[in-house]
């Protein structure tokens, strides 16, 4: 009996495994749902592509962490934009599925990952016969992102920042301030007397505010459980099954340090001043992931073609996901209602 019990939990971590994974198909004869592998630069880029009419406006969004995928929240989170837009999510080189197991990244750097999106920016607009496309970073993908925009504008209709990352040393001691005040508030004297601890690192650069912390006090999400939205997505979605899971942490393990030490080096503020298209910094007010103050003092220093900055008064560092419906209009009334 024991060896038929053991022989069933290897099939059954086998079959999870190696499950085959796909996106739910989108009815109407010019529709387009579609999850693949394809190669950009050099490697393989995993692409989510869905939308009920492909000859909509193109959304590219590129996801934060770094190295966290978005893709588990797209069946929960895009459905309204997939009416009016043609959305395009990728997962980075070594994140997500995109993470591939003996493949070398010690090259790895935001100047790579900028060349990436790039050259997937022409590969979706040559697949989907449209000249220029809307970039959308959210979190630390807003690196990525808006040096993409300087460097091709030629490329895009807009930027388009979510949870803009500007100044990380200023942003974080925001963050800072905001878990200790929220702990005092709480009462919770543990909680405060470690993070008082913490201050000088996060004030000098060495050191970044715990994610728990921020979590706790409400500074990352306030009308969803992003954390369970996304272990849902991960462990139920169609789109990743079991090694996928081993590939989003594995990348994430080593991506995260490598990335972010480079963001601390190199602060946007210093590298991004001036953009040729519209420009839009869309912040949730109770944000401290990535804080809406830093987030504005970055914006008023940018020059650009035009520029708006966006306060969603509910929401924390998803206000895409905490308020969909809102940010689903505002994306019609701004690329489509013209």
């Amino acid at each position: 009996m024991l060896v038929y019990s053991g022989a069933a939990i290897i099939l059954l971590v086998g079959l999870a495994l190696f499950f085959p994974t796909w996106t739910p198909k989108i009815e109407g004869k010019n529709s387009i749902s579609i999850l693949e592998q394809v190669e950009i630069n050099g490697t393989g880029h995993e692409l989510l592509i869905r939308g009920q009419d492909k000859s909509n406006p193109i959304v590219i969004f590129v996801h934060g962490g770094p190295a966290v995928s978005e893709i588990p929240y797209a069946t929960k989170y895009q459905d309204l934009l997939e009416k009016d837009f043609t959305v395009v999510r990728y997962d980075q080189r070594a994140s997500g599925k995109s993470y591939h197991f003996g493949e070398d990244y010690s090259n790895l750097s935001t100047d790579l990952l900028v060349e990436d999106l790039l050259i997937l920016t022409d590969y979706i607009s040559a697949r989907l016969n449209q000249e220029k496309v809307i970039l959308v970073g959210h979190s630390s993908g807003t690196y990525i992102g808006i040096q993409a925009a300087q460097q091709a504008p030629d490329k895009y209709e807009a930027y388009i920042g979510i949870g803009q990352v500007s100044s990380i040393v200023d942003s974080e001691w925001d963050s800072m301030n905001y878990v200790i005040d929220q702990a005092k508030q709480s009462g919770n004297t543990t909680d405060v007397q470690y993070l008082q601890g913490l201050t000088e690192q996060v004030r000098n650069g060495t050191a970044l505010v715990p994610r728990q912390y921020v979590h706790k006090y409400g500074g990352a999400a306030r009308l969803i459980d992003a954390e369970a939205d996304m272990e849902h997505g991960l462990w139920f979605g169609p789109e990743y099954n079991l090694l996928d899971r081993i590939r989003y942490n594995r990348g994430a393990a080593y991506s995260q340090g490598i990335l972010i030490r480079q963001a601390l080096a190199e602060p946007l503020p210093t590298i991004v001043t001036k953009l040729e298209i519209p420009v839009y910094f869309l912040m949730g007010q109770y944000d401290y992931m990535t804080s809406a103050k830093s987030a504005k003092a970055y914006f008023d220093q940018i020059e650009a073609s035009s520029k708006e900055f966006i306060i969603y008064e509910q929401s924390a560092h998803y206000p895409q996901f905490e308020e969909k419906e809102t940010f689903s209009k505002w994306m019609v009334d701004s690329f489509v209602q013209q």
